[in-house]
């Protein structure tokens, strides 16, 4: 089986990306090809942090790889968090901290206008070539956290597909069917799959 990289520590990644690939690549982590640096994501697009990840695993390991970088645009909040999604709560990868900070500025924000996107992009390298994948989902920020699944933003999003829940009220495969990330990777998977 081909080993494909995925610039990332995340579990909850590692697992919805592995559930998407099923048996065509064995997928590994950062973690199982002993990368245990803090790769920097200092570029100012979720497109350029995706590249400066996958780019950085090319470099030091040598390994065909692939990187996502995502973002949530909420639309009342002029775009943010955007490429700050991860550290918008001012400490990296603090997801309840994350949440606190969007419910307390969008506090008087009335449900109409609480209109936000998910958007992935997905960066892959393979042998000399660089690919880019992206995938975008609609959707509404809740006033409140709803479910205990999935990670991130998942428990006060909302997408506009779907029966009314959360992307944390939903299953992985559910999930998967519609999200940003899963649209991404789903143009990622077919792209692989004509190799």
């Amino acid at each position: 089986m081909k080993r494909l990289v995925i610039a990332t520590n995340n579990a909850h990644k590692l697992e919805e990306i592995r559930q998407m690939l099923g048996d065509m690549y064995e997928v590994q982590g950062l973690a199982d090809i002993g990368c245990h640096d803090d790769i920097p994501e200092t570029a100012d697009t979720i497109e350029g942090n995706a590249e400066m990840k996958a780019q950085y695993v090319k470099l030091h390991y040598g390994l065909d790889c692939f990187s996502d970088d995502t973002g949530l645009e909420i639309d009342a909040l002029n775009g943010e968090p955007g490429v700050h999604s991860a550290r918008y709560g001012g400490v990296a990868h603090d997801s309840e901290r994350n949440i606190d900070k969007v419910l307390r500025l969008m506090a008087d924000v009335p449900m109409p206008k609480r209109t936000a996107r998910f958007r992935t992009a997905i960066v892959l390298l393979q042998g000399d070539e660089q690919h880019l994948f992206e995938g975008k989902v609609e959707g509404h920020i809740l006033t409140e956290r709803h479910g205990t699944g999935g990670f991130g933003y998942d428990s006060i999003f909302q997408p506009v597909e779907g029966d009314g829940r959360t992307f944390a009220q939903m299953d992985a495969s559910e999930k998967n069917a519609i999200s940003h990330r899963g649209r991404a990777t789903a143009q990622l998977v077919e792209f692989l799959k004509r190799q």
